[in-house]
């Protein structure tokens, strides 16, 4: 079996950018991904818009043109694949890594749903969007509740009821409510997320500020019935509604068991998994992480704009200390 210099897990743009970073450099890598490529994206709303502009996409200095001046979900997907086809990355697709162990000899064993990998090197960038945030209520499990959100079609002259504040609960509110929802908000802060991308906010404060759609600030869903809600509100009260649909956008999580089983450290109420800053070492030797899963549960921490340096930084540290 050959024992690469360096396995990347996950095939998101981080992940593309630390095997083209590793190819620039004459390394041997593998990426692996249980998805396609930039799975995450390919999951992403239809009609989704990024917050960073093109250029702060791009990655390997490869140029990302747009049509517009913030780029969408499609343009994106049309991006890093076509980089993946143009430069022939070396990617394994729809194969989950299960473990990842280190040898007596210093090489890591990476098995995975279709067999076994060593490598001297092994980068994770895994991401955030493949677990959700689960709300812990009863009726959670119900058919009718989901946890992404990809386009609004199927909710027309439904009672949707939408948790949370963040972009995806802003995008998947007006999206709906434009498709002919009768959407009602139910948001555990006093007012929308301030992270809300800055041409959007407006539209879903004048939308409920005219009362087209309705929005209960301070409060918190308790149960999900076949046929209605429950929530509390701000004065504590215990409200029920009528509902067809629950979209909760209640945020997603890093796979931690997968962290801590691979032997890094998670620190503190955010769970960061330990790393060295200047190298993306983790707390075991050559074992690395990269992009947002650095973060924890502080999910807005790390973007692709800020964590493109991480295949850099990872692939230098490789070569110094081979």
């Amino acid at each position: 079996m050959q024992t690469l210099d360096i396995l990347i897990i996950g095939a998101g743009p981080i992940g593309l950018n630390c095997a083209l970073e590793a190819e620039k450099n004459k390394l041997s890598y593998l990426v692996i991904e249980k998805g396609t490529i930039v799975n995450s994206l390919y999951s992403y709303p239809l009609y989704m818009r990024f917050f960073s502009t093109a250029e702060k996409l791009e990655i390997a200095e490869i140029p990302f043109i747009s049509t517009a001046p913030k780029p969408g979900r499609q343009e994106a997907l049309e991006y890093y694949q076509g980089i993946a086809r143009q430069k022939n990355l070396n990617i394994k697709l729809y194969e989950k890594v299960l473990k990842v162990r280190k040898n007596a000899d210093g090489a890591f064993l990476v098995g995975t749903t279709k067999g076994n990998y060593t490598a001297k090197n092994v980068i994770i960038s895994t991401g955030f969007y493949d677990i959700p945030n689960i709300m812990n209520i009863p009726g959670e499990d119900l058919p009718k509740v989901r946890h992404y959100y990809t386009e609004p079609y199927p909710y027309a002259k439904q009672k949707v009821v939408v948790v949370g504040s963040s972009n995806s609960a802003v995008d998947a509110a007006l999206e709906t409510y434009r498709k002919g929802a009768q959407v009602t908000m139910i948001i555990r802060h006093a007012e929308i997320s301030k992270s809300v991308k800055y041409w959007v906010k407006p539209d879903i404060e004048n939308r409920i500020a005219e009362g087209n759609i309705t929005a209960y600030f301070n409060s918190e869903l308790m149960e999900i019935g076949e046929n209605s809600v429950t929530f509390k509100n701000e004065k504590g009260q215990i409200a029920e509604i009528e509902n067809d649909f629950v979209l909760a956008m209640t945020g997603y999580l890093p796979d931690f068991d997968f962290l801590k089983d691979s032997g890094i450290i998670l620190q503190g109420e955010c769970l960061n998994p330990f790393y060295n800053p200047g190298t993306m070492e983790t707390n075991v030797p050559n074992l690395y992480l990269a992009g947002v899963v650095c973060g924890g549960k502080d999910t807005h921490l790390w973007f692709i704009e800020n964590s493109r340096i991480h295949a850099e930084i990872i692939v230098s540290n490789i070569l110094r200390n081979a």
